[in-house]
């Protein structure tokens, strides 16, 4: 599987463009800002984009969906959860004193135990609430694309509207820990490192001893 980690906005969110070489399609994950520097990278690699996927509908994450769509004429993915939540004008109210813009509506809802196909490539979603309501993972083994459930070294907030302390570690645990230990955790912001194990966030991350 292709995938490339790219630092993006000015939240310093990790998008990442993962594809199958076979067929040169891809999704972009959490296009958080700076869509020109993504589109590039995607037309350097050979790509096209089918799909733009959110870990989880917070406007740092999502800012982007419109003009890469515009771009693309990508379909736009989220959790159902999310997508539901994120709609509501009270939060949107909220969320917008970010600054950011918020995401145009979703074109496909997931839930957790879906499977998202690019290419040859298969993403299975794997539902972690907390930071957000429907905060997401993307798991291809040895890749798990964590958005901002799990950092390195840390874990998402979880006092925003919609978080949840005890589901996110819940999730993490249940949903995240019983993976193979020497899965490669790639998380939303790169706040303690780029990349970690899951072995090594087991072993050493404090919120999870």
């Amino acid at each position: 599987m292709f995938l490339k980690q790219l630092t993006v906005g000015m939240m310093g969110v990790c998008c990442y463009i993962v594809g199958c070489s076979k067929t040169s399609r891809c999704a972009v994950i959490d296009p958080g800002g700076d869509e020109e520097k993504i589109l590039q990278e995607v037309k350097d690699s050979g790509l096209t984009i089918d799909y733009i996927i959110a870990t989880h509908g917070h406007p740092d994450h999502v800012c982007g969906n419109r003009i890469i769509k515009e771009a693309s004429g990508a379909e736009i993915i989220m959790h159902e959860a999310d997508a539901e939540f994120f709609a509501k004008p009270e939060v949107e109210k909220y969320f917008s004193m970010l600054g950011l813009e918020a995401s145009p509506p979703v074109d496909r809802k997931v839930k957790h135990g879906d499977i998202i196909t690019i290419g040859e490539e298969k993403l299975q979603v794997i539902h972690t609430p907390g930071h957000s309501p429907g905060g997401i993972c993307l798991y291809c083994a040895p890749d798990l694309i964590t958005g901002d459930s799990l950092f390195v070294g840390g874990i998402g907030r979880t006092d925003f509207p919609g978080g949840s302390y005890d589901e996110l570690i819940s999730a993490i645990k249940k949903r995240l820990l019983v993976l193979p230990a020497e899965t490669t955790v790639w998380p939303g912001h790169g706040y303690g490192g780029s990349r970690s194990t899951l072995a090594e966030e087991a072993r050493s991350n404090p919120y999870l001893s």
